[in-house]
């Protein structure tokens, strides 16, 4: 079970999708900061896990079932100041769309290439080592 920090925010978990050597990232309708393009991502309920709320946040912005693979990392991140857990997922189905349209404005497979124009700030490294491996 998760709790609040000190600051009462609840911590955040974020899919990190990849497929054919792609990424998924999705941009918010309302962009946090730098943060325009992102991984799904959302808040950790206090009756579920890190992997059980990135497994939900993937469904409900991007209408793909996921599995949870395990966790890339948990750091606070820099510009929000949330603690943010990277799980890593695995497809099982469904057609990649925006799916809560309230909230996600639009979602982009990117290739190695293009990663940088769409995430042109540093990723946390070990997620970013995932990703070198993971699209090349």
């Amino acid at each position: 079970m998760r709790v609040p920090t000190k600051d009462g925010q609840l911590p955040v978990a974020a899919a990190v999708i990849v497929d054919r050597r792609r990424v998924l990232l999705i941009r918010r309708r309302v962009q946090e900061g730098r943060l325009s393009w992102q991984f799904p991502a959302g808040k950790i309920e206090p009756d579920e896990s890190a992997c059980e709320a990135a497994v939900r946040e993937a469904r409900e912005e991007t209408g793909l079932a996921v599995t949870a693979v395990g966790s890339l990392g948990e750091r606070v991140h820099p510009d929000t100041g949330r603690t943010m857990h990277y799980i890593r997922c695995a497809i099982e189905g469904g057609t990649t769309i925006a799916a809560n349209e309230e909230e996600v404005a639009a979602v982009a497979w990117c290739n190695r290439a293009d990663l940088s124009t769409y995430v042109p700030y540093p990723i946390f490294a070990p997620v970013q080592e995932f990703l070198d491996n993971e699209l090349c």
